[in-house]
């Protein structure tokens, strides 16, 4: 089934983990939860895609674990804080992760987070690029009303 197309979903490189992805990413968030139990991440590294079939997947979802496609996961309906269990049994740190899922060496990310992060140009929903974020008014309207007296009479 397709999914309901929403006002968010052309932000650039950003998959919205809504109430449809959560639905659509059960089984891929139930598979990275369970690799919290060490028997677990045994019998998944031993035998993966065996192991995958006791969880609901699509063959895509299955392929994109298998592939470790980390993007194709989220797209998919993974949450990005249950697919980093899959990264942490493969021994890689979050760091890691975010680079690769962003392209860039893991010192060049860790250099773009320290100096505040990725750029908003480009990076902001394409229907929405050049509307002024929500609360930052430019016209604000001064209000007239007096303050109350902190004291009464």
């Amino acid at each position: 089934m397709a999914r309901t197309p929403h006002d968010y979903d052309d932000i650039p490189g950003t998959f919205v983990f809504d109430a449809e992805r959560s639905r659509e990413g059960y089984g891929i968030n139930m598979f990275c939860m369970s690799l919290m139990k060490e028997e677990n991440r045994k019998a998944f590294k031993a035998n993966e895609a065996e192991y995958l079939k006791k969880f609901n997947l699509t063959p895509e979802q299955a392929e994109a674990i298998l592939k470790r496609d980390y993007n194709r996961m989220l797209e998919l309906g993974g949450n990005i804080y249950f697919t980093a269990k899959l990264g942490a049994t493969d021994g890689h740190s979050f760091q890691h992760l975010a680079a690769l899922m962003t392209g860039s060496t893991q010192q060049d990310y860790a250099s773009m987070m320290l100096a505040g992060g990725r750029s908003v140009e480009g990076n902001r929903s394409r229907s929405g690029k050049d509307k002024a974020a929500k609360g930052s008014n430019k016209s604000k309207s001064k209000s007239k009303a007096k303050p109350k007296s902190a004291k009464r009479k």
